[in-house]
C-alpha cells in the first residue's frame, strides 16, 4: 500500500510504500532498534509489516506486529520506527501515524463481527497521551487501549488518503 513519509528538515513528502516484512527484514537492536525483531518474527500467527521508501526499498522506516485474537479482534503487538526516526529530531515525522492507519486499515479487513474496524493495544505508560491527543486512541484502562472504526477511518484517511 502507497504512503507518503513527511520528510521533517525540508517539509517535502517521499514516497512509501507498506507491505509484508520478511525474516530478513527485520533489524536488529546493535543497529540501534529498541525490540528484538529476529525474536518476535518467529512468534506463531503473527503479521508483520514494513514502511519503506520506495527509492531504498530495502531499508525499513518503521516496523509492525499485529496478532489477530480469538480469530476476530486484531491486537498491535509492537510497533517501532527506525532510529533515525525516533523523536522530534526523527527524519521522517509521520512514519508512526503511517503504519498505525495501516493497522486500523487492517481490522477492517480482519476483525470479525462486532471487533471489525477496532484495533486494540498495550500502549507504554508515557506514550498513553500521544495516542490519544495526536492520534485519536481510546484509553480502557491499566495501559490497555484501542481504536474505534471512527478514528481508524480518520488516521486511514490522514496518513493513507483513503476511507
Amino acid at each position: 500500500m502507497k504512503a507518503d513519509l513527511l520528510e521533517v528538515r525540508t517539509g517535502n513528502t517521499v514516497e512509501a510504500f507498506i507491505s509484508k516484512a520478511a525474516k530478513e527484514d527485520m533489524p536488529s537492536r546493535k543497529d540501534g532498534w529498541q525490540f528484538t525483531w529476529k525474536k518476535l518474527y518467529k512468534t506463531d500467527g503473527a503479521l508483520f509489516y514494513r514502511i519503506a521508501k520506495i527509492a531504498s526499498p530495502g531499508k525499513p522506516e518503521g516496523l509492525l506486529m499485529l496478532t489477530l485474537i480469538n480469530d476476530e479482534m486484531l491486537f498491535m503487538n509492537d510497533i517501532e520506527v527506525a532510529p533515525h526516526n525516533f523523536g522530534s529530531q526523527g527524519r521522517y515525522e509521520n512514519a508512526a501515524g503511517c503504519l498505525l492507519a495501516f493497522a486500523c486499515y487492517k481490522s477492517f479487513e480482519l476483525g470479525k463481527g462486532p471487533y471489525q474496524g477496532y484495533l486494540s493495544f498495550d500502549s507504554k505508560t508515557e506514550l498513553i497521551e500521544l495516542y490519544m491527543e495526536k492520534y485519536g486512541a481510546t484509553f480502557a484502562m491499566g495501559q490497555k487501549m484501542f481504536f474505534d472504526p471512527a478514528a481508524g477511518k480518520k488516521l486511514m484517511k490522514q496518513y493513507l488518503n483513503i476511507v
